[in-house]
Order: structure tokens, then C-alpha cells, then sequence
């Protein structure tokens, strides 16, 4: 799902692309019931893709056609493209919306893509700013998107933690359907990848562990993301990372739900777990660790871990490939770092961190300077003795296996069946010395 994100707004009121819903306009015009053809007027003058005696001139020339409309006089004149008219029409219909939400000033528009419409705005009785987010009209005879529009805002507002976008109201007024957000004033993980390519490590494990606690949270109350993804993590300027768009966000317990998604893929093709791609019925807190662990990789390493042609290419090496050891596209990053990253990104959920406390136990000890409890390198005896056979022959060892869960007790089990292999070995040896 791309629902946009709320981007910064450095100004304590932005007023340089300023739009007021709450105005009249300059347009003579201008009513109640103003409609596209005004609004189209005095859009296209104040982004100055015509001037006002240009203006004049088209409307001129519509009324000698008074079948035409002002856009295809536009066009006809080559004041503006096809793309732009499409653009400024879906702008226009979002800003007339949310002239019907009550309580609430709209400022500015903060973004837009296929799913919905979302504005930076001020509630009146609280003299906050929040975001705004506005489902288009085309999608009012949805029934089955309009009720997952209200399950968003449902599931956010069950949520209560400091590093998730905290939900204050979903609601209709008129046609339009609205959900309004708390407002973060930041930028999101994508945004800085895009500029400096890779976090450092320190960086990059203070804002997983924020992540990670928002998953224990939203867990914990039953609720799985589904989404974890750059573009969904908000970064502030204090330094508190925030969750944001539970527009795929599930309870654990609506089976229902789970069973009418099934054999579907939902979630992003770059940062999806396996589990998700083959549209499993029991998708749990799993799904959730691996995009972030796919985000964490992204993050440290300047690239998601599994690219392709298309969506399809990617998933389906999500399913089949092993991603490149992080620590090889970036050195500066430690092995454990790169262990936790590998034990997120396990292909099969039960091998991967059981919940997101112990990804924060191993968080804590790479960020204190130790090494991960639940993710550590493990080595079978095939891989011990092909280890030994490379030493002897001057060749590099195997890369150890990264696995979770009860890593431990299976290291030890090991080394006890090779310790107790070479005392057998030597007993064998002095018997048969002794019967020389």
C-alpha cells in the first residue's frame, strides 16, 4: 500500500504554497458551490502556469464555444498539458473535500497517491496541527475499501505508544470519508537513504529499536503492521522514530479476515515476508520482524535486499534467494549487526526472532558493544570439518549459518558430540597401542 506519508513543514504555519479551505478565494466566481471550472481558473494563476490577461483570453475564447470547458481551452492553447489538467482536477476535487470536514482548517496539502489524499490542517477546538487524510470519491461505492479505510483508523486508535502515529478520529461528513492523524514533523527512512544512502550503525540500531518497540507494542495488543517499510518509519528532528499507515494492519484474531485474504499477497514487494507472498492464513509477528530486518538491511546497506524487473521477480527471490551478507556491500558494520539482520530475514518464520523483545536483547548487546544472544553463528559438523579441510588446503572456511531460537543449547550439543567423538577417538588410539 502507498498511502503518502506527512512530509516536513519547517515553518510553524507554512505559508509559501499555503491553501486555505477555509477561504473564499479571489476568484468573481467564487460561491458555495463553486466547481472545477472556477477553481481550475484560479489554481492554474497562482501556480503560475498562465498569467491573469492570459486567463482573460481563454475565457474569452470559451465563450464564443460554449460547449467547451476552460481545460479544453487550456489545452487547445497550449497553456497546459493533459497530465497537468488530470493532476490539478484531483487536486481541486481533494481541496473541495475537505471544505466539508468540520473542526478543522486545512493549510496545506502534504501529499497524494492512488489511495488517498493527505493534508496538513489544524483542529479548531484544540489549536493543534494534525494530518488529514481523505479518501477519494471514486472509491465511495467500495464498500469492502471504505471498510478497510475505517479499520485503520480503528486499529491506530487501539495503539498507544510514543513511536506510533497516534489516531484521533475517523469519520464521514457528507461523501467524504477522513481520517485524522497525529502530525509529524520529519522525514521519513526513505528520505534519508535517499540523501546520504546509508545509517550508520549506531544510527540505524537506535531507530530499529524504536521500531521494535512500537512492533511490541502493537503485538502485545494484537495487532500485526504488515507493512514495515522506509517510507512508513518517521523520523523527527528530537530523534523519536514514529510508525505510521496501519492502512494493512490486522488483529491476530480476525480469522475471518485472514481467511478471506488468503493465497493473496499483501504488503510491499521490496520488504514482504515469504509468508505474505504465499498468502498464508496464519501470518503472525513474524511477518512484521522480516520487513524490518529487509529496512535495517536497506538502511545499512544502501539497498533493499532483493531487487528485479518487476514486483513479481522480487518476491519470488524473497522466497528462493539469500540476500547478500550485509557486512560484505558495507565492512563498517559489525558481524553481529549482521547477524541480527540475517536471523530477521530468515526464510521460514520459526526461524526468525520469536517476538520483538528478543530482537531488542540483541539490539542492546551489539549497540553495548557485545555480541547477539539469540542470533550467533552456528556451525554443524559438516561445516566444522569442511572448515578444517579449507585450513589444511589454504582455502577460505564456510560462511557460519545464522539461526535463532535455541541457538544456543544446539552450539553446545555440538561441541559435546565433537569433544566426546575425539575422546573416543584417543580411547580407540591407547587400546590400540596397548595391544601392540
Amino acid at each position: 500500500m502507498t498511502d503518502p506519508t506527512p512530509q516536513p513543514a519547517k515553518d510553524a504555519e507554512p505559508t509559501s504554497d499555503r491553501s486555505d479551505a477555509t477561504a473564499s478565494g479571489g476568484d468573481s466566481g467564487s460561491r458555495a458551490g463553486a466547481g472545477f471550472e472556477t477553481l481550475l481558473g484560479r489554481v492554474v494563476v497562482e501556480r503560475g502556469l498562465v498569467s491573469p490577461d492570459e486567463l482573460e483570453v481563454v475565457r474569452n475564447t470559451r465563450e464564443q464555444d460554449p460547449d467547451a470547458s476552460l481545460a479544453d481551452v487550456l489545452l487547445e492553447s497550449g497553456f497546459m498539458t493533459t497530465s497537468q489538467v488530470e493532476r490539478l482536477r484531483t487536486e481541486i476535487e481533494s481541496e473541495k473535500s475537505t471544505r466539508a470536514i468540520p473542526g478543522y482548517k486545512i493549510i496545506r496539502k502534504l501529499g497524494a497517491g492512488a489511495m488517498a489524499t493527505v493534508f496538513l490542517g489544524k483542529q479548531l477546538s484544540l489549536d493543534r496541527f494534525v494530518a488529514i487524510k481523505v479518501l477519494p470519491r471514486r472509491y465511495n461505492d467500495n464498500a469492502d475499501f471504505i471498510a478497510r479505510f475505517y479499520k485503520e483508523g480503528r486499529a491506530a486508535a487501539k495503539l498507544n505508544d510514543p513511536n506510533i502515529v497516534a489516531a484521533y478520529d475517523v469519520a464521514q461528513s457528507g461523501e467524504h470519508h477522513y481520517f485524522v492523524m497525529e502530525y509529524v514533523d520529519g522525514e521519513t527512512v526513505f528520505d534519508r537513504i535517499s540523501a546520504n544512502k546509508r545509517f550508520d550503525e549506531a544510527e540505524a540500531i537506535q531507530v530499529t529499536r524504536q521500531m521494535a518497540s512500537a512492533l511490541m507494542h502493537a503485538h502485545a495488543r494484537g495487532f500485526i503492521h504488515r507493512d514495515i517499510k522506509p517510507k512508513n518509519i518517521m523520523l523527527t528532528d528530537s530523534g523519536v522514530v514514529k510508525l505510521a499507515d496501519l492502512g494493512l494492519a490486522r488483529a491476530l484474531s480476525d480469522k475471518e479476515s485472514a481467511e478471506a485474504e488468503a493465497g493473496k499477497a499483501y504488503g510491499t514487494p521490496f520488504y514482504i515476508s515469504p509468508e505474505q507472498i504465499r498468502g498464508k492464513v496464519d501470518i503472525g509477528p513474524q511477518a512484521d520482524i522480516y520487513g524490518l530486518g529487509a529496512t535495517l538491511y536497506h538502511m545499512v546497506t544502501g539497498r533493499v535486499p532483493f531487487n528485479g524487473k518487476n514486483p513479481s521477480e522480487v518476491m519470488h527471490r524473497h522466497l528462493k534467494d539469500e540476500a547478500v551478507p550485509p557486512d560484505q556491500l558495507n565492512p563498517a558494520i559489525s558481524s553481529g549487526l549482521a547477524q541480527i539482520i540475517e536471523l530477521m530475514m530468515a526464510k521460514d518464520p520459526a526461524d526468525r526472532y520469536r517476538n520483538a523483545e528478543e530482537l531488542l536483547e540483541d539490539l542492546d548487546a551489539v549497540e553495548s558493544g557485545g555480541m547477539p544472544m539469540h542470533a550467533r553463528s552456528v556451525m554443524d559438523i559438516a561445516t566444522v570439518v569442511s572448515s578444517i579441510t579449507a585450513d589444511d588446503e589454504g582455502s577460505e572456511p564456510a560462511r557460519p549459518v545464522v539461526r535463532g531460537g535455541d541457538s544456543q543449547a544446539l552450539s553446545m550439543a555440538l561441541i559435546a558430540g565433537l569433544v566426546l567423538s575425539i575422546l573416543a577417538n584417543l580411547i580407540l588410539v591407547a587400546w590400540v597401542v596397548s595391544r601392540a
